[in-house]
């Protein structure tokens, strides 16, 4: 498979004993484009965004067929994860700091790198820090630890960490359930300002913060991928399938 697609997937399956999660998805995220990720719970949304980055390896019983390739490469067949995982920024629903300063939870993942200049690491988390918009409320205590932040502005540093190792693309996994709705919108702003510099795959319940930001939405139904097409099209009267109207108005799901 052969694509400047940034993230190409075909004939994904995943499943987990006897249980198939995902079943045949081909899927391509483009270059500087957020694709959206829509489907009720337990439809394999998370499922897809853990084949990218290869943490399906840390599930018991994880059966993964098909293809998955990022910037061109099989991740299947990488040998080198953690290279893989600087190419795939990663936010999970709920924000998980390591337990050290705000600091070292930005210049954690470049220290890993072999980054060991003090200058370029403090030009490295300022920036950031900036991107996430968290530069202004923390500015003033670097050295505080991070797990001392409120909720909103852990989910930014956890953006802000996820960006620190220049990923080609960030995934983002229902980042908005432990953070308010200002909050919410200050990170979608993030992400419109992002897309054009990575390619960002969003994974949501939210359907309409999804017609917000992405560019062109998936819905996935039952492991199923229903359909996908531009964002304006799916939320619009008349999507391929009835299905996807009948979810994005609240019918079903």
């Amino acid at each position: 498979m052969k694509s400047s697609s940034p993230v190409e997937m075909a004939n994904l399956r995943v499943r987990y004993g006897r249980h198939e999660v995902l079943k045949g998805i081909t899927l391509e995220a483009r270059r500087n484009e957020v694709l959206g990720i829509i489907g009720p719970a337990q439809s394999g949304k998370t499922t897809l965004l853990k084949v990218i980055n290869r943490t399906i390896d840390d599930i018991p019983g994880a059966v993964v067929t098909g293809t998955v390739e990022v910037g061109g490469q099989d991740v299947r067949l990488v040998k080198d994860i953690s290279a893989l995982r600087r190419k795939i920024g990663m936010v999970a629903p709920l924000p998980v700091g390591l337990p050290l300063s705000i600091f070292d939870n930005v210049a954690f993942a470049p220290r890993m790198a072999g980054m060991r200049d003090r200058h370029a690491l403090e030009e490295r988390v300022e920036r950031c820090l900036r991107q996430a918009t968290l530069w202004d409320e923390v500015k003033d205590r670097l050295d505080s630890l991070g797990t001392r932040l409120s909720g909103g502005q852990q989910q930014r540093l956890t953006i802000a960490r996820a960006l620190s190792h220049d990923p080609e693309v960030l995934c983002l996994d229902e980042f908005s359930i432990a953070v308010d709705p200002v909050t919410t919108m200050r990170i979608e702003d993030v992400l419109k300002d992002l897309r054009s510099q990575m390619t960002i795959i969003l994974a949501t319940n939210l359907v309409q913060q999804a017609r917000r930001l992405a560019d062109r939405t998936a819905f996935l139904c039952s492991g199923e991928l229903v359909e996908v097409d531009r964002t304006a099209v799916i939320f619009s009267d008349s999507p391929a399938s009835r299905k996807t109207y009948e979810y994005v108005n609240g019918i079903f799901g």
